[in-house]
């Protein structure tokens, strides 16, 4: 049964944060489009993150060069929109425990500063005045004023309502069952509701991307990462910035099976503080991990030992959709043609949305990409295999 009335340009699998950005740069760019999610819109990673829009994790690379084309794209040509998923422009301050602690995040400062990340280092005494209720006992700290923030589900809801605006139609409780090919080429989805032709296929299927890509056919390791944050009452203003331990950025590189916890602390417009962050290979389970819960407070409090008696509201989870290489998959897939990914960001996916959804559609417009994303091809892992 084909669905009838429908024939976009692109079909859009997944109605997240990537998805919301791919519809919307694909509506710009003066092509029809159609979303098609399984739920409903931003219920999958996107509702259960931070909104974190960093360049102070990442290290020189692409993964950096994808990050700053994004800043530029949030403060540029979303700039004007981003009262409407809270865009703030908190800065991030990276906190040191140990000399040896602060003489490594120097040296990562320095790496990214010859990238072109603005950061400037922060004496212990001096870091009062960027967080007057962290412990003094600190070594020092580095402070990247590019960190921002959004609230990361408006963000995915209002841009797949100003794509819908130019024309764009979104199918909530579709889910896709397979797709339809000539030959080698993709040509459409069938779904639940119907089989839908297009002339690309986007699959922006979160941490499910793996397993949409095998519908296809094509290898594409998308694999979980389960993560909890906390959610404290609402309190007077108490952190004022992102702030999170160096060790953090190791973290996001570990390929670790076991629970790591690294401490990721931030407050909200209504007065909430979101504290994060753990990282444990444990598939789809959705079982609260007591003793993550625990690490991740206890990490907490010896940054912030007022917050001791501060009541928690509530604790969620999510998982993080990653790659084998900590790289995500951007690109149109020469293994199937007419299909394209965007996916497996792990946890940068909110701040790397807009400059990987720009690059995907340049890519399957024939566009020169604004910066190159051959380091994201979605065949790099079956070429790893062959040599």
């Amino acid at each position: 049964m084909t669905i009838s009335g429908t024939h976009p340009d692109v079909v859009v699998i997944g109605a997240g944060a990537l998805g919301a950005a791919t519809a919307w740069f694909a509506t710009r760019a003066g092509l029809t489009v159609e979303v098609v999610e399984r739920g409903s819109i931003v219920s999958g990673t996107t509702s259960a993150c931070e909104g974190n829009l960093l360049v102070s994790d990442k290290e020189a690379g692409p993964e950096l060069d994808l990050a700053l084309l994004s800043h530029d794209l949030w403060r540029g040509e979303l700039g004007e929109l981003g009262g409407l998923w809270e865009f703030e422009e908190k800065g991030g301050l990276v906190v040191a425990a140990t000399s040896g602690g602060m003489a490594g995040l120097t040296e990562l400062t320095e790496r990214q500063r010859a990238a072109g990340i603005e950061v400037r280092e922060v004496a212990a005494d001096e870091i009062h005045h960027y967080e007057p209720h962290l412990t003094p006992e600190l070594a020092g700290a580095a402070f990247y004023p590019q960190d921002c923030q959004v609230q990361p589900m408006l963000m995915a809801a209002h841009l797949l309502r100003l794509a819908r605006q130019q024309g764009a139609r979104v199918r909530t409780g579709t889910t896709v069952t397979g797709f339809l090919r000539d030959g080698d080429r993709v040509t459409g989805v069938r779904t639940d509701c119907g089989d839908i032709s297009a002339g690309h296929v986007v699959n922006a299927a979160g941490t499910w991307a793996g397993e949409m890509a095998a519908l296809a056919g094509v290898d594409v390791p998308v694999l979980p990462r389960r993560g909890f944050i906390l959610v404290t009452e609402p309190l007077p203003p108490t952190v004022f910035h992102k702030v999170y331990a160096g060790e953090y950025v190791a973290s996001t590189q570990s390929s670790d099976e076991g629970l790591q916890t690294s401490t990721v602390i931030e407050g909200t417009r209504s007065g909430t503080v979101l504290i994060g962050s753990s990282r444990e290979r444990v598939g789809f389970d959705r079982t609260v991990s007591l003793s993550a819960l625990r690490e991740i407070a206890s990490k907490a409090l010896a940054l912030y030992p007022s917050l001791a008696p501060v009541s928690l509201m509530r604790t969620y989870l999510g998982f993080r959709p990653y790659c084998p290489d900590h790289l995500p998959v951007i690109g149109t897939d020469p293994r199937a043609p007419g299909l394209a990914h965007v996916a497996g960001h792990e946890g940068a996916g909110i701040g790397l949305s807009v400059g990987s959804a720009k690059l995907l559609v340049e890519a399957m417009t024939g566009a020169t990409p604004t910066i190159d994303i051959t380091p994201f091809r979605p065949e790099r892992f079956s070429l790893q295999e062959v040599s």
